[in-house]
């Protein structure tokens, strides 16, 4: 598989996925894998203008990428983009092959808890982060590139 980059990133595509993530990683395309966003034609729209020219966007529901991934094989390099690690944990468990995870944004709104300044969890996310690290799968929060790396293992 090409997949460069799996991003955590609640406000999907905006200035910082759209321009700094995709030049550091080289990214051809970015698979948006999210239920809501798949089913919102604003979302489509938004994601389709705010990309650099030769980027290609494409939305998948999450049970459809679990699909689409068991029947072809990415070639493009690639951006995954997520809203929650709830939706991660559940791809490989379908068999989503990665090894790290980049959580960049995921805000704080009540019901959540603050572990650094740009990730907020609910339980059910921190405990799918949980899994994921039980899997092998390092976890590194980040905002932007030239950030430092912090380890999910040391904010929980």
């Amino acid at each position: 598989m090409a997949i460069e980059l799996v991003r955590i990133d609640d406000r999907l595509i905006h200035g910082q996925v759209a321009t700094t993530w995709t030049r550091n990683y080289d990214i051809e395309q970015i698979l948006i894998i999210n239920d809501e966003a798949k089913n919102d034609p604003v979302q489509h729209q938004v994601a389709n203008f705010a990309v650099p020219e030769g980027v290609k966007v494409v939305m998948f529901g999450v049970k459809q990428f679990a699909e689409v991934m068991k029947k072809s094989q990415i070639k493009k390099r690639t951006m995954l983009l997520f809203t929650n690690p709830i939706d991660i944990k559940y791809l490989v468990d379908e068999g989503l092959d990665i090894s790290e995870v980049n959580a960049g944004g995921m805000r704080y709104r009540d019901g959540r808890k603050r572990l650094e300044k740009a990730i907020s969890v609910t339980e059910e996310e921190d405990q799918a982060f949980r899994d994921l690290i039980s899997k092998g799968i390092h976890i590194n929060v980040q905002m932007v590139p030239k950030d430092p790396r912090v380890d999910y293992k040391t904010l929980i």
